[in-house]
């Protein structure tokens, strides 16, 4: 199972309801990502909107295909699109916040102690 991390923007403005959506995500939108192949997922999010998450995937473009072909996923998207700062560059207009984030290289990852 491959790690990712990766960091989009959520705008200052809009943390606390961005926090209270997430406290209820819509279940068919849980069964979306698990039945996509999203693993272990998890936000992590910075008092000034930097947003964080982690998943575990087999694939994750193919996870991201499989969730893309969701409609679930479409309107999951077309509500959070709002919350988000567009990238400085523009490389990510038009597109929705879980097909524009910034993936981030792993550097370092402590893996478990051998058995002796």
């Amino acid at each position: 199972m491959n790690r990712y991390c990766f960091c989009l923007q959520v705008k200052p403005d809009r943390l606390d309801e961005y926090v209270e959506r997430h406290r209820d995500v819509w279940p068919d939108m849980q069964a979306a990502l698990r039945d996509s192949g999203w693993h272990n997922y998890s936000l992590f999010l910075r008092d000034d909107g930097l947003l964080i998450g982690y998943v575990e995937a087999d694939d994750l473009e193919a996870a991201q295909k499989a969730m893309a072909a969701t409609e679930v996923n479409s309107r999951w998207q077309a509500e959070m699109t709002e919350f988000f700062s567009r990238q400085e560059d523009g490389t990510d207009e038009g597109r929705p916040p879980d097909e524009s984030f910034v993936l981030l290289p792993e550097i370092f990852h402590l893996t478990p102690k051998a058995e002796d």
